[in-house]
């Protein structure tokens, strides 16, 4: 791994700021460009950046977090909001919307949530298969000794 203290000093003063990037993406996405899908590829960044500064193990361990729970926890989130359409006689993933928006937040419907729902799975799919990658040791290393004997001569 390549030790660069540029790169280290960024990534601490990154994470913060991506992370909160990615929840304003979020957050605008229904009615802007950018969504739950831009959103979570924007927190797995974070993620993938601390795993390139400081090795995935240290990735782990600065965001603690079963990733493919989150991402089937998303997955079932975004299939629930779909449903009060279907309820109401409506099809399904039809738009709804409380009537008054809320202070600070502004307009909450279902696209907002099901956006939460794409948000999470992004982040619990990319992140897990980024960090496998990053732990996954080469299939075909450049350099290879022999393994338990292989290749040793014999007596």
């Amino acid at each position: 791994m390549y030790d660069s203290v540029i790169l280290r000093s960024v990534a601490r003063l990154m994470l913060p700021i991506l992370l909160m990037l990615a929840v304003f993406m979020l957050l605008r996405g229904h009615n802007l460009p950018g969504g739950g899908f831009i959103g979570g590829l924007v927190a797995s960044c974070a993620v993938i950046l601390q795993m390139v500064a400081f090795g995935p193990t240290f990735a782990r361990r600065a965001l603690p977090a079963n990733y493919l729970a989150i991402a089937a926890f998303g997955v079932l989130f975004a299939g629930v909001w779909g449903l009060p359409s279907l309820i109401g006689g409506q099809p399904f993933l039809t738009s709804l919307w409380l009537p008054q928006p809320i202070p600070g937040v502004g307009k909450i419907g279902t696209p907002v949530l099901f956006d939460v729902g794409v948000f999470l799975t992004v982040v619990g799919v990319t992140t897990q298969i980024a960090l496998l990658l990053a732990e996954e040791p080469l299939l075909f290393p450049t350099e290879r000794g022999p393994a338990d004997g292989e290749g040793a001569p014999r007596a």
